[in-house]
C-alpha cells in the first residue's frame, strides 16, 4: 500500500511539473491553456494504456469484474489518480467547472482510491477509464481550435462528429455493458457498484448536454442551408424568371 501511495504522489508531482513547464513555455497564454494541454497529454497517454490493459493485457472486464488487480492496472490507475487530484485542485482554485464536472472528478478519485485500497476491481474501473478518456483528447482539441479561431472549419466538424460518436457509442453504450457486468457480478464491493452507477448517471448528464449541443448545431446548419437555398433560388415575375 505504501508503494501505491508513493506512486500516486509521484504521478501528482509529475502532472504539476508538466503544468508548470507548460505555463513557463506559454507565458502569453492563459492558465487554462496550460491546464488543457496537461489534460490533452493525460487523455492520450491514459487512453492508450487503459485500452491496452482492457483489450489486450486483460482480464476481460465484462467477465472478470471484481478480479484481483494486476500490476499494470495499478500503474495505470495510479497515474490517472494523480492527474484527477491535480485537475480537481485546479478546477476548485480557478472555479472554471460546474457542479457536474466536479462531482465526476470526486467520484473518479474516490473510486480509484477504493479499488487501489481493496486490491481488486481495477479491471472494470480501468475499462471505465478507457471509455471515459477516449473522448477527452477530442474535447480538448475542440477547445484549442476555438481558441485559435479554427473551430468553424472542416477540421472542427470532424472533431465534433467523432467526439459525439465516440461518446455515445463507447461511454454510453460501452459503459452500460461495463455497469451491467459490475452490478451483476458478486465479487465487486456494493459501495463500488453504487459508485459505478453514480458515475454512469453523471455520464448520462453529460449526454444530455451533448445532445442539446448537437441539436443546436444541426438546427443552425439547417437554417443556414435553407437561407442559402432561398437566396440562390431563381425569382419569378409574372410567371417568368426574372433577369439577373
Amino acid at each position: 500500500m505504501v508503494s501505491i501511495v508513493l506512486e500516486v504522489t509521484c504521478s501528482l508531482v509529475a502532472w504539476l511539473s508538466l503544468y508548470s513547464c507548460f505555463c513557463y513555455w506559454n507565458k502569453h497564454r492563459s492558465y487554462e491553456w496550460s491546464c488543457r494541454l496537461v489534460t490533452l497529454v493525460h487523455g492520450v497517454i491514459v487512453t492508450c494504456l487503459s485500452g491496452y490493459v482492457a483489450l489486450l493485457d486483460g482480464p476481460w472486464p465484462l467477465t472478470h469484474a471484481g478480479s484481483p488487480n494486476t500490476s499494470l492496472q495499478i500503474h495505470v490507475l495510479s497515474l490517472t489518480l494523480g492527474y484527477f487530484i491535480f485537475d480537481l485542485g485546479w478546477c476548485l482554485y480557478f472555479q472554471t467547472e460546474g457542479d457536474l464536472m466536479l462531482f465526476h472528478h470526486m467520484l473518479s478519485i474516490c473510486g480509484m482510491i477504493m479499488v487501489l485500497g481493496l486490491g481488486k476491481s481495477a479491471t472494470e474501473v480501468n475499462a471505465v477509464v478507457f471509455v471515459s478518456e477516449i473522448t477527452n483528447p477530442l474535447l480538448q482539441t475542440r477547445w484549442f481550435l476555438r481558441e485559435m479561431g479554427c473551430y468553424h472549419t472542416f477540421l472542427g466538424e470532424v472533431v465534433d462528429f467523432f467526439f459525439v460518436f465516440l461518446f455515445l457509442v463507447l461511454r454510453i453504450g460501452g459503459g452500460a455493458f461495463i455497469m451491467c457486468a459490475m452490478v451483476t457480478s458478486p465479487d465487486p464491493s456494493w459501495l463500488l457498484k453504487a459508485g459505478g452507477l453514480a458515475m454512469y448517471i453523471v455520464s448520462l448528464g453529460f449526454m444530455v448536454e451533448i445532445c442539446h449541443f448537437a441539436r443546436r448545431k444541426m438546427l443552425k446548419k439547417y437554417r443556414s442551408w435553407t437561407s442559402l437555398r432561398s437566396m440562390n433560388a431563381p425569382v419569378k415575375t409574372n410567371g417568368h424568371l426574372a433577369a439577373h
